[in-house]
């Protein structure tokens, strides 16, 4: 076993006794509420709010009632996840922003937030001005645990979201038997599609601001070399985390990308003005994820449920099939429970 997998599961067996002895070895502080300390820009931050809840109060799925046949109705709703825990990377409040809000949108009841120590007064200053009062200064595996799993201090939680570093996501990953997690996040990634006409200079930008998150940040230009087609097929192997369309053919393509979990199109589509100011989530799939996976979204806190209503003369109009593919699968007691 890992020494993640240690952690965890000490926490899940021993709860808060474990969870103050792991805090204490790797923060050298117990957990404990997060105080909130000045040095958020509260303008900055608002902006940021209320560019987020407008863009995913337009997220929400529609709910659907159809009836499939006289006497057999079918519906589909929606609805929030009772609580969610947040994991926030040491002082990183708009990361915070970008899924509290999506939750509050949604209608999540319970968001706890749980952040390392050194940087948790800003986090819980920013959790303070989006109205969230339950803020833990405590980071890494311990926090996914006591999420995951529930401590006498920190109830369990429906669904664990938030990037982290390497065990931070292991973590996620091991809970994730047990508990919804979102995605696992790993380094992050931007392409940069250079077609005829890119700027260089923008280029270099781009990558620049990205490496800023870490030395295994993946930092990458693909030239068309007037083979578009080339490129983008490249591009689409490598299903990056964010990617930039630069050139005379951009607006062109950006309806042809299939692969990535964000798309700047254009030399004043900057990659930090997403991370920090559209609105648009930038919690999205690293490692090729987003191939299959998008990033998060008001329905990453929403859970669909389907009711399903029949008559008598519905059940009888139905019954037929039902014992023609309960024979064929052997299942009497099937075609059994329609006989009624």
């Amino acid at each position: 076993m890992t020494d993640v997998g240690r952690i965890v599961e000490d926490v899940r067996e021993r709860g808060d006794v474990a969870l103050r002895e792991w805090a204490l070895r790797l923060d050298g502080i117990e957990p404990r509420p997060a105080e909130p300390e000045d040095g958020v820009p509260e303008k900055a931050l608002l902006a940021l709010a209320a560019a987020v809840r407008r863009w995913h109060a337009l997220q929400r799925p529609a709910d659907l009632k159809l009836e499939i046949a006289p006497g057999v109705e079918l519906s589909r709703r929606w609805i929030p996840l009772a609580s969610v825990g947040i994991y926030v990377p040491r002082g990183l409040v708009s990361t915070l922003v970008m899924c509290a809000v999506p939750a509050q949108v949604a209608g999540v009841e319970r968001i706890v937030v749980a952040t390392p120590p050194a940087g948790s007064g800003v986090v819980a200053a920013a959790a303070r001005l989006l109205g969230l009062d339950e803020v833990w200064a405590l980071g890494g595996p311990p926090a996914i645990a006591a999420f995951a799993y529930g401590t006498e201090s920190i109830p369990r939680v429906d669904k664990i979201v938030g990037p982290g570093n390497a065990y931070v996501n292991e973590a996620k990953l091991l809970v994730s038997r047990e508990v919804a997690i979102d995605l696992p996040a790993g380094p992050s990634e931007i392409v940069v599609l250079a077609g005829d006409g890119a700027d260089e200079s923008i280029a270099r930008l781009e990558l620049a601001a990205q490496a800023e998150h870490g030395p295994d940040a993946v930092c990458r230009v693909v030239e068309a070399d007037g083979d578009l087609e080339r490129a983008l097929a490249e591009v689409e192997a490598l299903a990056p985390e964010h990617l930039v369309l630069l050139g005379h053919d951009a607006e062109a393509l950006a309806d042809r990308v299939r692969n990535a979990g964000a798309v700047f199109v254009g030399p004043w589509s900057a990659v930090a003005a997403g991370d920090y100011a559209t609105g648009a989530n930038p919690v999205l799939p690293t490692g090729g994820r987003a191939r299959a996976v998008g990033g998060l979204g008001l329905e990453t806190f929403l859970k669909p449920v389907t009711v399903q209503h029949l008559t008598a003369e519905g059940l009888a109009r139905l019954r037929p099939t039902v014992e023609a593919l309960a024979a064929v699968e052997g299942m009497p007691a099937h075609a059994e429970a329609v006989r009624r």
